[in-house]
């Protein structure tokens, strides 16, 4: 993309200043290739072809005399530099798409990648899904369900433009965003002996037979801090990575769970699970997020999608 500034305006000004040393092209070039580790696969995502990539790259790094890959056969490997320009890039061609779209007077909105956690992705994203899509343009989104640590990783390279977890995060790359409260239950199917029991104890707790989630989740990290103390002695029978199927174990009797308020409104309804009131100092309380990486450039998109999770709640 080169700039022209009329030059009976700046005679005294050197006109080389102005022109772009790069292309957006070129910057697409250099993200596919972070993203693939692979020059071939990333011209294949941009319809280009092997030979014309490599050249963009190559003019890229020769234009500023810096090399942002590490060459190991086939493989590129991102080095010190590429890792710190990648974010950077990525803000750049996020503000260009949305000038693009306003420009040609698109919606305000456009497609949107989001990631969330199981709990959040199987009962609350779709609703809001429909929402932000309902609008005269159709904006289209993607949505990813995973655990907590699958959907930060993701978001930190820039997969996702944005993810919904129900876990506890630390991350320098990250910003991380109140969403809404929520709460842990621990449960068993009508029939098992805890359901008769008005308040159930530590004890009881100790001496159950456990379906829980997998380890990474939000919901086994939450779970871990409200049993503090009794970690060491409980009885996991399974981990498993789906809710509905932590929900069908204990309906059968193979032992109790604890998952989210959210996920088991409707069993509890129905009367296909039960709810167990457990000991005051369990605090199974917790907090859904919004996470962004620091260095993304925040669309109108993302915003709107933010206001209709809020609204949701």
């Amino acid at each position: 993309m080169k700039w022209v500034i009329p030059i009976t305006l700046f005679e005294h000004i050197d006109l080389e200043l102005f022109v772009m040393k790069y292309s957006f092209r070129q910057l697409e070039v250099f993200l596919a290739a972070a993203h693939f580790q692979n020059i071939t696969r990333a011209a294949e995502s941009l319809a280009m072809s092997q030979s014309a990539a490599s050249s963009a790259l190559k003019e890229l790094e020769n234009q500023f005399d810096i090399q942002l890959f590490d060459r190991v056969g086939k493989r590129l490997q991102l080095n010190e530099l590429g890792r710190l320009y990648r974010p950077k890039v990525e803000a750049v061609l996020a503000q260009a798409t949305e000038l693009e779209h306003a420009f040609s007077k698109h919606s305000e909105v456009g497609e949107l990648k989001v990631g969330a956690t199981l709990t959040i992705g199987n009962y609350l994203a779709v609703g809001v899904m429909a929402q932000y899509m309902n609008t005269p343009t159709r904006p289209r989104v993607s949505l990813e369900v995973a655990n907590t640590s699958t959907i930060a990783r993701r978001v930190k390279d820039f997969e996702l433009d944005i993810g919904l977890i129900e876990g506890e995060l630390q991350s320098s790359e990250l910003e991380v965003i109140p969403w809404r409260g929520d709460q842990l239950v621990i449960f068993c199917s009508p029939t098992h002996p805890l359901a008769a029991k008005k308040k159930i104890s530590d004890e009881d707790l100790r001496n159950a037979t456990w379906i829980l989630r997998e380890q990474g989740s939000g919901t086994r990290q939450s779970f871990e801090r409200g049993m503090h103390g009794l970690l060491p002695n409980l009885n996991v029978l399974l981990e498993l990575e789906h809710t509905e199927a932590i929900k069908r174990a204990v309906e059968a009797d193979l032992g109790i769970g604890c998952l989210s308020e959210v996920v088991l409104a409707d069993a509890f309804k129905r009367g296909s699970l039960v709810p167990l009131e457990t000991p005051e100092n369990r605090n199974f309380k917790r907090q859904f997020y919004f996470i962004l990486h620091k260095q993304k450039y925040r669309s109108a998109g993302i915003d709107a999608w933010i206001g209709l999770c809020r609204a949701l709640t």
